[in-house]
């Protein structure tokens, strides 16, 4: 917690100003007992009207002041907390979107919209009572014990005792609870969790008849966030009963006590009831002390929650400068090594290859060949474990960041398209870009002829996630967003398989009139026929790397594959024993 307390920096003032007012605040109410004791000891005995008439002006005064203090103290309160934790949610967010695929990898999306939502909430409330709150209720209860010993100093240590023992109930539960709330908000993420992955999938689970299973687990996942919530919200209720018990047995003390000082003629009436009006504000204010401990004890589980996040480095830096280039080569792989941080072994064993500049590189092979995690260490998404991947003769690792994603055009396996219009889906990688420029783009990604038949063409509204849009329709779109970006470096990781053969065909033709580096990886030999350079993967091994021509006559593992897809063409004594 202390540790996020730095984006509280720009609301010094008003994290000051908010306890400071409710603590004026507190000193008027500690001043009333007083007054009620000067009504009762002199206007009363003496019946002087006029003095209980004053008193009593004092009385309406001192309460409004109170107010005016509160709402004072609770505007700055509000401002700090809401401004604190905005600041913190966007440095989270930013932390977030600076981390690698190795640590967003480890970290589930459940996790950080967990923190980013529920997390940050329960730290806003908090901070929001701990400024109104955290100094008031424990002034007022040791303004009470002092006040106490102004008026009868036998008395008054009994309001020592009292408070000694609510300060030990109040911390122990305390220290039981945080531990706790953080297994409720682990549990939280569960059946989150199981939400996205219900809505997300819930034409599978619909198709499989699978709404009953999910309906079951979902219930065992809710049901033991209820149970931990029960068992922790047993705990913390302990707190208001347990005070309200010290606080009556200390009040029945106090009136006998007070009532045997009043027939000594030690202590005046009115001097009992001020008293006895001190211990009722230590009960008001342990019974929002303890409120205020339990929403703390939550602030300070989520607070570590989301330090945690802040916590973890992204295993992958950059200079501050980039390295000129040193070679004609587009893209080396020198004896490429890679494992993913919670395999047990290698997804990549050896890769060595290297392609010119304007060339195509195709790459093939099963599913769970490494096909992917190629592509993914060229932008470095992933640091290779062994070897040196370079682009342009520089090793990936002395580009800065910017240089490196301005070289190279992206467009991921699963196309993904944003909330938004055509126009600004496609603006994402070059804000500058034209319409022009885009309709060029559309036209080379086999696209144009999508947009134009959408009502406003480029102003067309993409819904989330691209709902409104077929798969092809989509990949298509994803495409022309990176050749709208003007890159180097094209990579498309089987980004067209739901487009037909013929416009998979026009596609292949048009990026050959662009004359940029092309790296393709497909599942269709068709697709890569014509790459300047084919690298054929088995199990995260290199077994075949060359032309068509060449693969076919020394490479079986693509032999299986092409006649796999081209069966009119294999010949009669050719076995399929790898695809076996």
């Amino acid at each position: 917690m202390k540790k996020l307390l730095i984006y509280l920096k720009d609301y010094k003032k008003e994290s000051i100003l908010a306890p400071a007012f409710k603590l004026l605040e507190a000193l008027f109410d500690l001043f009333t007992p007083i007054l009620v004791a000067n009504i009762i000891n002199t206007g009363i005995n003496t019946k002087d009207t006029t003095y209980i008439f004053h008193q009593f002006l004092f009385l309406i005064a001192f309460a409004l002041i109170g107010l005016s203090c509160s709402i004072v103290a609770q505007y700055y309160a509000s401002k700090s907390a809401v401004g604190f934790t905005t600041k913190l949610r966007q440095a989270l967010f930013d932390h977030i979107q600076s981390l690698s695929y190795t640590e967003i990898d480890t970290l589930t999306p459940d996790t950080f919209i967990t923190r980013l939502t529920s997390d940050c909430n329960q730290i806003q409330n908090g901070l929001n009572l701990a400024l109104r709150l955290l100094l008031r209720s424990p002034f007022i209860v040791f303004g009470a014990m002092i006040a106490s010993f102004l008026i009868n100093v036998k008395i008054a240590w009994i309001f020592v005792v009292t408070i000694v023992l609510l300060l030990i109930v109040v911390f122990s539960i305390m220290l039981i609870s945080i531990p706790l709330f953080k297994k409720v908000q682990k549990a939280l993420e569960k059946v989150l969790s199981l939400t996205r992955e219900n809505l997300t999938g819930v034409r599978v689970i619909r198709a499989f008849r699978k709404e009953q299973d999910e309906v079951k687990e979902f219930n065992n996942a809710n049901t033991a966030y209820t149970k931990q919530n029960e068992f922790v919200g047993k705990i913390s209720a302990l707190m208001n009963p347990l005070t309200y018990a010290i606080i009556n047995i200390a009040t029945i003390l106090l009136i006998q006590k007070g009532a045997i000082q009043v027939n000594l003629g030690n202590l005046a009436q009115g001097d009992v009831v001020a008293l006895y009006n001190y211990m009722a504000q230590i009960v008001v204010e342990l019974i929002k002390l303890a409120s205020l401990i339990i929403t703390i004890d939550k602030s300070i589980a989520c607070a570590e929650r989301v330090q945690s996040i802040l916590d973890v480095n992204t295993s992958i830096s950059y200079p501050a400068e980039t390295k000129e280039a040193s070679s004609k080569d587009a893209i080396t792989f020198d004896h490429v090594c890679f494992q993913y941080a919670s395999a047990s072994e290698e997804s990549l064993h050896d890769i060595s290859f290297s392609i010119n500049k304007g060339q195509t590189l195709g790459i093939i092979g099963a599913t769970g060949a490494g096909k992917s995690t190629i592509v993914n260490l060229i932008p470095r998404f992933y640091d290779a474990t062994h070897g040196i991947v370079s682009i342009d003769g520089i090793n990936v690792k002395d580009y800065t960041k910017e240089d490196l994603i301005k070289k190279i055009g992206v467009v991921p396996q699963k196309a993904v398209l944003f909330a938004g219009s055509i126009r600004d889906n496609m603006k994402i990688g070059n804000e500058n870009a034209t319409d022009e420029e885009i309709w060029n783009a559309l036209q080379l990604a086999q696209a144009k002829e999508v947009v134009e038949g959408k009502d406003g063409q480029l102003d067309y509204m993409i819904e989330q996630n691209g709902r409104n849009l077929s798969g092809g329709q989509k990949q298509r779109l994803t495409i022309a967003r990176a050749f709208v970006k003007n890159p180097e470096i094209i990579v498309l990781d089987d980004s067209a398989s739901a487009l037909d053969f013929a416009t998979d065909a026009k596609l292949r033709a048009a990026l050959q009139t662009i004359h940029k580096t092309t790296v393709i990886v497909s599942q269709r030999t068709s697709s890569i026929k014509h790459a300047d350079l084919i690298l054929v993967l088995d199990d995260g091994n290199l077994v075949g790397k060359g032309t068509h021509e060449e693969l076919m006559k020394n490479c079986h593992v693509y032999q299986e594959i092409y006649y796999s897809q081209f069966p009119e063409e294999k010949p009669a004594d050719f076995k399929m024993e790898a695809l076996a």
